[in-house]
């Protein structure tokens, strides 16, 4: 047995090492690589916390796989997920791992950049503020704005505890007064842009009250 084994010994190598630079050949023919940057999401943020900060935006990708699959690829197949679930306050690093990433059937990630990223999580709060009415104009000559109720006079709004701690009243979009002669009444949204927080209400109802100056 030993004998047959050893037999044209040299042969049998070379006819394995041929075999497998054939499957290494065929398995790699038609084999297609590209770069692709995927927008970052993230899932399972921490109840009562917020992200208020962080430095990835988006993920560039190398992908590999079959060129017929790589040439009808769409970036919506892609998906780059960080779990916050067990997030803390303050300043988290995350590594980019495969294990993130979803790709097609028969797709595989052969680079990751940036491979880490760092997270900014902080505490939200609530806090009741002062709605304060916003005018622009002027009433018809010889009327005057005799007063302006708000209802509700206050609001609650959510955030960060660090942003929520500097806010004492919001603002509503302009109302424009321009020659008006009697009392009006409207709806306005409250005015939260360039602000990382949101209110519970989204309108508050305004009365301007005109009065006629000499009466």
């Amino acid at each position: 047995m030993k004998k047959i084994l050893l037999e044209n010994l040299g042969l049998k190598i070379a006819a394995v090492l041929l075999s497998i630079v054939l499957w290494i050949f065929v398995t790699s023919r038609g084999q297609s690589e590209m770069s692709v940057d995927v927008p970052l999401e993230f899932k399972d943020v921490p109840s009562g916390f917020q992200i208020v900060n962080h430095n990835v935006k988006s993920v560039g990708l190398n992908i590999k796989g079959q060129e017929r699959l790589i040439k009808n690829i769409k970036l919506s197949d892609i998906g780059v997920s960080i779990d916050l679930s067990k997030a803390k306050r303050g300043e988290n690093i995350y590594y980019i791992h495969r294990e993130d990433i979803r790709l097609p059937h028969a797709i595989t990630v052969t680079n990751i950049n940036p491979s880490s990223m760092r997270v900014i999580i902080e505490e939200t709060v609530t806090k009741p503020v002062r709605v304060v009415p916003v005018l622009a104009g002027e009433p018809e000559r010889g009327y005057y704005v005799r007063f302006i109720e708000v209802v509700p006079q206050t609001v609650v709004i959510e955030g960060v505890k660090s942003e929520i701690a500097k806010v004492k009243s919001v603002k509503t979009e302009p109302l424009d007064i321009t020659g008006i002669s009697e009392t009006s009444t409207q709806d306005l949204k409250i005015d939260l842009r360039g602000k990382n927080m949101r209110a519970e209400v989204n309108d508050v109802s305004v009365k301007v009250v005109i009065g006629t100056r000499g009466r």
